[in-house]
């Protein structure tokens, strides 16, 4: 009996990633959703330089103490999440946005693209960032905030400015960007 199945490689693995991110890409777009493409379509929006995240981080600084330092977190673990994704992640990969067909059957749910690289999906790093750095700090606003953040990525998916291999990609980056600001918050704090 012989073994007829494919040798691993990490160049297949490769591929069949990239096979799999564009084969689901292509599922949301033709997938008829009309009552969130609106919703999406604005979320996306407003979620641009980060506005939404920067608009919670402004009314949690008011209220001060605590909650004032989490967002002061939250604001600083954007600004990492922002560099990492614009200044090395899309210079270094390159990526380029996903395709949409002029005869898409759903033009209504799309925003503007972007002229900047796919991937890491930039929205998504920052408000996983956001989320992930305040969270810790305000336990009952870490589920908000994360719900916040995966709509955020879905909604970059969704309107057809990302693959979801670019937002699982800002969500790490995310991630990755708010545990180093609170690392070197603790650093201080000792």
């Amino acid at each position: 009996m012989s073994d007829r199945s494919p040798k691993f490689s990490a160049v297949g693995l490769v591929r069949d990633l990239a096979t799999l991110d564009r084969a689901l890409y292509e599922t949301v777009t033709v997938t008829r959703t009309p009552t969130l493409d609106t919703a999406l379509r604005r979320l996306s929006g407003a979620a641009d330089h980060s506005k939404i995240s920067f608009a919670v981080a402004a009314g949690l600084a008011l209220r001060g103490g605590r909650t004032r330092r989490a967002a002061v977190l939250g604001v600083a673990a954007i600004g990492v999440a922002s560099a990492g994704a614009n200044l090395l992640g899309k210079r270094l990969v390159r990526r380029p946005r996903p395709h949409r067909a002029v005869d898409s059957p759903f033009p209504g749910r799309h925003v503007p693209m972007p002229d900047s690289a796919s991937f890491p999906s930039g929205h998504t790093a920052s408000a996983v960032a956001f989320a992930a750095a305040v969270g810790p700090g305000l336990p009952a606003a870490a589920v908000p905030l994360g719900l916040l953040a995966c709509a955020v990525g879905y909604s970059r998916v969704h309107t057809g400015v990302h693959y979801p291999g670019d937002v699982v990609a800002g969500a790490l980056l995310g991630t990755g960007s708010a545990a180093l600001v609170l690392a070197v918050a603790a650093r201080f704090d000792d």
